[in-house]
């Protein structure tokens, strides 16, 4: 949402379907313009732990918005104490003071929390595509959650030759949020982006 406005003199647009003009506040079309340049600049950051998904791609960007004449972003971990998020932070700042967005602050939601629910149809594409298995459906709860220490069952394929037959080599792989798969037809080794 954007808050801030400018006090700058109008500017005249015209209609596409008639002569007349209509009176549009400089100051709008200037934040207009500076709101899409800054969620240009936010989309363009990729995820450290997975640089093939963008921010957008992972659903962690959550909002871009100008706030008393700067911009403001928010970001939602992908689970609390991802080491991740200090970077993707760092990043966004930059890539945000490249475009020309001096003091941008970046904030960080807990809720609602993440969920891979929000992993975006081209980030799980682009998971595949690095031979990374993308989630499925996050598990739905009502109520208090069970604690157990079996491994999660869970429905995948290999990302190289897409058999089922597959079996869980560890539950956390080289970052907490994946587990580490064989498949048993062609015996390629692959990760796994887990259901959160």
């Amino acid at each position: 949402m954007v808050t801030a406005t400018l006090q700058t003199p109008a500017s005249t647009v015209r209609g596409d379907n008639d002569d007349h003009r209509t009176q549009v506040p400089a100051s709008e079309n200037r934040t207009a313009e500076a709101l899409d340049r800054a969620r240009a600049a936010a989309a363009r950051v990729t995820d450290p732990e997975m640089p093939m998904l963008t921010l957008v791609d992972l659903g962690v960007l959550r909002d871009v918005a100008i706030e008393d004449g700067r911009v403001v972003t928010t970001i939602t971990p992908t689970y609390s104490g991802c080491p991740a998020m200090a970077t993707m932070r760092d990043d966004l700042q930059r890539e945000l003071q490249d475009a020309g967005f001096e003091g941008a602050e970046v904030r960080v939601s807990l809720t609602p929390a993440w969920t891979s629910d929000w992993i975006t149809e081209e980030g799980r594409k682009a998971l595949k595509g690095a031979g990374i298995s993308p989630p499925g459906q996050a598990p739905r709860h009502t109520g208090p959650v069970a604690l157990t220490l079996m491994p999660t069952k869970r429905a995948l394929s290999c990302t190289l030759c897409g058999s089922a037959n597959v079996k869980l080599s560890s539950e956390f792989g080289p970052t907490a949020c994946k587990a580490m798969y064989q498949c048993l037809d062609c015996l390629e080794p692959f990760e796994h982006v887990k259901e959160i």
